[in-house]
């Protein structure tokens, strides 16, 4: 008797229909192409089901036995789209390359399995990779098998299921308003327009480096930025702090970007900007703070002064309100005043 389990079976994403089953064990996932509805994609669907019972009784060859499919290929193949599509093509070639030191460049694709999988996992943090950057590699497979997918190299993606680490909670490192002016005490007058526009916006470190006076519209007091992590295309007003900052620095401008390296006249460099910023939260006594908590103290700030979440995402140009919601904490004064209520327990 065949078993099937239809777990999601068929469903639409990005516009195409997928359909996702298991027979017998053998789980499958397959683009629906030429499908323009549900019931058309149940009906591909059906084709193929029928198909993977006709090679499971031996009556047709298994088709990736007859062409097979490469892990480094699908892997190449991705790297081609985020180099177009992605921001962080740069992260991502890092990462195909170590993904192909663990599987070889001869693995097959379609011969991976649960197991190959633990086995990377486990090999990731063996070499100190964390679980939350284990799930980023995760994230660069499963793509690259719907790509496969898409272009019907392959027929499932042994990476749809639940491999992810389910990480913790993460701690919310922020810095009260006395740590905020201890911090902008230490910051040398040169660089103090970068911790004006950090703690008035919430812009990632990226954002404030790569920022060029093109973003900026004085007319509407808007900060518009299009080259942005996950591809968001971010239009943040700026508040009479920031505006009046960089209406004074644009008459002095030197660049097209706003915040040049004093030391070599050019844009930061990365390196450059963490060795900034290493001195001065040393000097602030800081140690252990990154720069990235300046984002969080206005996500902090924002919900303490209980600003609606869904403002906060918008604000934070946070994808999924999820993320947003880790600032809704005890700084929220709702949540503040609720507690308050037990103290006539005492």
């Amino acid at each position: 008797m065949r078993c099937y389990k239809d777990s999601m079976s068929v469903y639409k994403r990005n516009g195409k229909y997928y359909c996702r089953f298991q027979i017998d064990g053998e789980r499958h996932h397959y683009l629906c192409n030429g499908a323009n509805t549900k019931a058309e994609a149940e009906k591909i669907e059906n084709g193929f089901k029928y198909k993977v019972q006709q090679r499971q009784n031996g009556v047709i060859q298994k088709k990736e036995e007859k062409n097979k499919c490469l892990l480094s290929n699908v892997l190449n193949n991705f790297l081609e789209y985020s180099k177009i599509n992605r921001t962080v093509y740069k992260q991502d070639k890092a990462r195909v390359k170590v993904i192909l030191v663990f599987f070889g460049m001869q693995k097959e694709a379609e011969a991976i399995i649960r197991k190959d999988i633990d086995d990377f996992k486990s090999y990731m943090l063996d070499i100190g990779r964390s679980k939350k950057t284990i799930n980023l590699y995760l994230d660069i497979l499963r793509e690259s098998y719907n790509l496969a997918i898409d272009n019907e190299w392959l027929y499932k993606n042994p990476f749809t299921q639940k491999i992810k680490f389910k990480l913790e909670p993460r701690k919310i490192n922020y810095l009260t308003d006395d740590k905020v002016k201890r911090l902008y005490s230490c910051v040398p007058d040169e660089y103090k327009g970068i911790f004006i526009v950090a703690l008035n916006t919430g812009l990632r470190r990226g954002n404030i480096i790569d920022l060029k006076w093109e973003n900026i519209d004085f007319n509407f007091k808007i900060i518009e930025i299009t080259k942005n992590k996950g591809n968001k295309h971010i239009k943040l007003p700026m508040n009479e702090t920031v505006y009046k900052f960089l209406k004074e620095r644009f008459i002095l401008r030197e660049s097209e970007y706003i915040f040049i390296n004093p030391k070599t006249g050019k844009k930061f460099s990365t390196t450059a900007f963490e060795r900034m910023w290493w001195k001065i939260r040393k000097k602030a006594g800081l140690d252990n703070f990154k720069f990235h908590g300046l984002r969080h103290t206005v996500g902090t700030k924002l919900a303490k002064e209980n600003v609606p979440v869904h403002i906060i995402k918008e604000v934070l140009a946070h994808s999924d309100i999820n993320t947003s919601m880790q600032y809704i904490h005890a700084a929220s004064l709702d949540i503040q005043n609720a507690i308050n209520v037990l103290n006539s327990y005492n």
